[in-house]
């Protein structure tokens, strides 16, 4: 009888424990015990958001990896505050704050205290991607979320200043490579931008009044009747002129022919390793219609929702985003 009641516990030992990370690494179907539906509730939150406002899914991208390259994936660029990240020069422009919260509240009342404000913000990543048309792809979730959020460790994010050079240095210590950065960029195709951070190359590149020698003329011409030289910087203009609602290779072809929104966009083409991996992207052979792209794409999103994440015991599971427990 002994034996019989260890086996039946030693079996739901066993299922109770399905979806924890081992060895504190993320996995698959983490909360598929713990909170069933989780994904799902995720899942509803963002498409009732996009189907007012289809902008919002790259938002929510981009949120995602604001997230990621300031103290790992931890949620910490939710929390509100003077002094913390969503406040840093970088983070201005981001949005999608108010999804997560309004997923985090259905959650809260579905299973309380499980479900982290970093996995929410993973998934609706993804889920973001697949309503625009593109790849999706399975999360491994089991992120705790972060005690910490500073402004000042969020000024140091990437930025379209700055020459491929430094950006691949950034990505590369965050355990990215070059084909990681041209991918996770490739992202911009359902991306927007402020005219504050790309008017500079209308107006006054170099600071001698001229316009950049690599914007295709009849693009400056566009981009100058948006972004006005004395007009408001806050304008928010699509860094893909031709699809900006659909995920798909017409970002990268917009490199090619000199359309590219943002300077560091652009340089893309100029660098003969970067340059190579667009290629291999929209040539109608290599890149199968976009097939190694959607690929890639999966690959680097979850390399990248991988970075410094917090598991375990680490961190808590906050019970409203933007505040700390």
């Amino acid at each position: 009888m002994a034996e019989q009641r260890d086996g039946i516990m030693f079996i739901i030992l066993g299922i109770l424990m399905m979806g924890l990370p081992v060895n504190g690494e993320l996995r698959n179907g983490f909360y598929s015990v713990s909170c069933p539906k989780a994904e799902s509730i995720v899942r509803a939150t963002v498409e009732s958001y996009f189907k007012t406002d289809p902008t919002i899914a790259a938002g929510l991208l981009r949120l995602h990896f604001h997230d990621c390259f300031v103290q790992g994936c931890d949620g910490s660029v939710l929390i509100a505050g003077g002094l913390a990240e969503r406040n840093a020069l970088p983070n201005l422009g981001l949005r999608g704050f108010e999804v997560i919260e309004d997923a985090k509240a259905e959650l809260e009342a579905e299973c309380p205290g499980v479900v982290s404000c970093a996995d929410i913000l993973a998934l609706a990543a993804r889920d973001a991607v697949d309503l625009s048309n593109r790849p999706s792809w399975s999360v491994p979730t089991g992120r705790r979320d972060g005690r910490v959020s500073s402004k000042s460790q969020a000024e140091n994010l990437p930025s379209p200043l700055e020459s491929i050079a430094v950006h691949k240095k950034k990505f590369a210590e965050k355990g990215l490579d070059e084909q990681d950065l041209v991918t996770l960029l490739g992202a911009h195709t359902i991306g927007q931008t402020d005219c504050l951070f790309f008017r500079y190359r209308l107006h006054n590149f170099t600071a001698t009044g001229n316009s950049d020698p690599t914007i295709n003329p009849s693009f400056l011409t566009e981009l100058k009747v948006l972004c006005p030289k004395d007009g408001d910087a806050t304008i928010r203009v699509a860094l893909d002129k031709d699809s900006q609602f659909k995920f798909d290779l017409s970002f990268f072809k917009n490199i090619r022919d000199g359309n590219g929104v943002l300077e560091s966009d652009q340089r893309l083409w100029n660098d003969d390793s970067t340059k190579s991996i667009i290629q291999k992207y929209i040539s109608p052979l290599r890149g199968i219609l976009g097939l190694r792209f959607d690929n890639n794409f999966r690959k680097s999103m979850i390399k990248m929702s991988s970075i410094e994440v917090k598991t375990g015991t680490q961190g808590e599971i906050r019970r409203k985003c933007s505040r700390f427990n």
